[in-house]
Parts: C-alpha cells; structure tokens; sequence
C-alpha cells in the first residue's frame, strides 16, 4: 500500500476497533489516504473517539441507523442516504414486483 490510498470494507462498525487497528497498520505500511466503508455505523461506546484519534481521512456508512448525533460528533463521517432505495424495495415488495431487478447489471447499457 506504500504511495498509495487505501479502502477499508466491513459490513458495520460498532465499536471502531477494527477501523483504528486496520487504519494504523495501513498507515505503517506508507498508504497515502485511508478511507473506510460500511453498510451500517453502529458506533457504540468509545467508537468516534477511536475514529477521530485514527489516521482515517473518512468514513462513509449509510444511514440504516441515524446518524445526524454521530456525524456532529465525528467530523469525518460521511452519510450514504437509502431511503429512497428502502422506499423503492418496500413498494416493489407491496405490489408483488421484483426486488432483485434493482440490483441486476445489465452489461448491454
């Protein structure tokens, strides 16, 4: 990872351990920008304290859970709005039309 930037993945992060242990050894290893994503913040206990002392440039996790009281914690968390993804699968669920449809890449286009 040396000269370069570097994505951190995981489904959720909770207690913020695993972003500031992984980010510090990303950082030893010379990568330039570290940035994490994951599908749900939790952030509980000393979660944004970890994130904020960490050499993180930014977190991206969408809002399955609010997070308008962490991000005015955390200036480096940015919020993934999917509502209107939610929306959308809750209506297609309710008239019986297909889900999976959303999530099929068509090569063709």
């Amino acid at each position: 990872v040396e000269g370069r930037p570097a994505i951190i993945l995981d489904d959720m992060i909770d207690s913020g351990s695993t972003i500031g242990l992984a980010s510090e050894v990303l950082k030893r290893h010379g990568a330039t920008e570290i940035y994490a994503i994951a599908v749900h913040g939790v952030f509980s206990g000393p979660a944004l304290e970890i994130i904020n002392k960490s050499p993180v440039t930014a977190v991206a996790c969408t809002n399955s859970v609010p997070q308008d009281e962490f991000r005015a914690r955390c200036p480096k968390l940015r919020t993934i709005d999917i509502a209107p993804m939610i929306g959308e699968i809750i209506r297609r669920t309710f008239n019986g039309e297909s889900v999976t449809q959303l999530f099929v890449h068509d090569e063709q286009l």
